[in-house]
């Protein structure tokens, strides 16, 4: 048989799903794991997503224009004007989910040997776009110690003339970061000094706690030549099974690229469009129901790995995720004991190897990536289980 592709044959599994066959194989054995491991909230959908598609009843499901249905385009250009970005639907094309959005925007920048750098640890999937896509990543390390911030010093360090563009994620996933307004400021003044493209994926953009302010490089009008913002329904509406996201900028030429690859593929879903209009039609209510459901949340999580000897994190400031260091030397052997060996009365627990975040080899080995999706209840459980399953694991490698 001829050879299967090299790129696939490289491309990485997915941190967040690396252990599912390790999962379905406690569940068969009749053990209840609480799934901590992938951004699947618990939440309920807003009525208005079913309500719209039940009120769909055209004679065919037709193809809709490759950029979106105008329902839709409308709905995300009010959405924006209403948290102070000045867009046009034209510079909108709707995308299957905010993935789509990524790849289609690394399409349409990438040439060969073209660098993007990035703040690790970030979304592992995005190593999936890289691959398809033959963009280079080129990592700056960011570090629990001080929350994960970034400076201008290590930004500057890693950018060299095959730099093409700064991918940021704001909030952060899988570290929960939000960046302050200063660092959103230096990083569009690094990029404009050095002639770069911004991408920011801020599918998370509200999702901050304690009442702290939301950035956006949406708000810095002297950069959208160079940005483009990758957005979705499925953190910011609890949709994420819908799969709608979208891609946006006013940088014309970049626009274009991405419409050819939006024909290329036809059309999204005519029905989870539909459903999108009515997300979008609840406003700030549904928005801000989630993100103070999910403060809550952190809060449980936070306070109780602070109980659990030799655990280190801080205190995520956004999104619903966060990354925390365990007294173990390599936390991907330590969450397949806790799937296969471990339970506690028959119950156990799933996370997200935290090396998967990383590019640096190496990096990231004792650290786990938890995603706070679960009732404030179950949490509680969650990490009760964890910590005696430290415990256990810890006295018996001794």
């Amino acid at each position: 048989m001829r050879e299967l592709s090299y790129r696939m044959l490289e491309m990485k599994a997915s941190s967040v799903r690396k252990l599912t066959k390790y999962a379905e194989e406690a569940e068969a054995k009749g053990k209840k794991i609480y799934r901590l491991n992938i951004g699947q909230p618990d939440l309920h959908v807003p009525q208005e997503y079913y309500e719209r598609i039940r009120a769909f009843d055209e004679p065919t499901v037709e193809y809709m224009p490759s950029n979106g249905i105008p329902e839709l385009l409308e709905a995300v250009e009010k959405y924006y004007k209403g948290a102070g970005i000045d867009i046009d639907k034209k510079h909108i094309y709707i995308t299957t989910g905010g993935t789509e959005a990524v790849m289609f925007t690394l399409l349409a920048l990438t040439n060969p040997g073209d660098e993007f750098v990035l703040f690790e640890p970030y979304y592992s999937n995005y190593n999936t776009f890289f691959t398809i896509t033959g963009a280079t990543p080129v990592a700056v390390t960011t570090y629990a110690e001080n929350g994960f911030h970034i400076d201008r010093e290590s930004l500057e360090a890693k950018i060299t003339d095959k730099t093409k563009a700064i991918f940021i994620t704001n909030p952060g996933n899988p570290t929960g970061t939000v960046l302050t307004k200063e660092e959103v400021r230096m990083v569009a003044d690094v990029a404009k000094k050095y002639d770069l493209y911004i991408i920011s994926d801020e599918v998370y953009r509200e999702m901050v706690f304690d009442g702290r302010e939301i950035t956006s490089f949406g708000f810095l009008e002297d950069i959208h030549d160079r940005l483009v913002l990758v957005d979705s329904v499925s953190k910011r509406f609890n949709a994420c099974g819908a799969r709608i996201g979208a891609v946006i900028s006013k940088n014309q030429e970049i626009m274009d690229l991405i419409s050819k690859l939006c024909q290329g593929r036809l059309a999204v879903s005519t029905l989870e469009q539909q459903g999108a209009v009515g997300l979008y039609s609840t406003g700030y209510r549904v928005i801000h129901q989630i993100r103070d459901e999910f403060e809550k949340r952190r809060n449980v999580v936070f306070e109780n790995l602070k109980k659990i000897p030799g655990v280190f994190c801080e205190k995520p400031e956004g999104a619903f995720y966060m990354i925390c260091k365990l007294p173990v030397e390599d936390a991907g052997e330590f969450l397949k004991w806790m799937l296969l060996e471990f339970d506690d009365n028959g119950e156990t627990v799933m996370a997200a190897p935290g090396d998967g975040f990383y590019a640096t080899e190496g990096l990231g080995r004792d650290e786990i990536r938890i995603a706070y999706v679960l009732e404030t209840d179950k949490l509680a459980r969650a990490l009760q289980i964890l910590a005696k399953g430290l415990e256990v694991y810890n006295n018996k490698i001794k």
